[in-house]
């Protein structure tokens, strides 16, 4: 079995901890902290066409910081948490007091996971089929 070092687990759940707060915040804590205004909320990249390129670059990170500390035999149980966390958490703003539901950030969740699942399912094709 493939030993996977603690810095890397502590550092993906330390981020997914991070994001869940972040997302379940009635308010923006980086607003706050960038502009000391809840209500505000930080874009650090315009969006692009029907995605939010934050959200996409979060998940993104979340989902390779995932595949890095995950064994192998785990990768599907990770991809499927990945999957319904980056809908259940955007879905959690339709009731939480001053956020809102976006169809750009649920696109940009989605499609954050869905590169790096494409990206492993290739590297994995490739692999078995050198």
């Amino acid at each position: 079995m493939k030993k996977i070092p603690l810095l890397t687990q502590i550092t993906f759940h330390t981020f997914n901890v991070g994001l869940i707060i972040l997302y379940l915040y009635p308010g923006s804590i980086l607003g706050w902290l960038i502009y000391s205004d809840f209500q505000k909320q930080p874009q650090i990249t315009s969006d692009f066409l029907v995605f939010s390129l934050n959200h996409f670059f979060a998940f993104i990170a979340l989902s390779l910081l995932g595949l890095i500390s995950s064994i192998d035999k785990k990768i599907g149980i990770l991809f499927l948490y990945l999957f319904f966390i980056s809908i259940a958490l955007e879905l959690c703003h339709l009731v939480i007091p001053k956020r809102s539901f976006e169809y750009s950030d649920f696109f940009g969740n989605i499609l954050g996971v869905l590169l790096i699942f494409i990206l492993f399912k290739l590297y994995q094709f490739f692999k078995i089929n050198k």
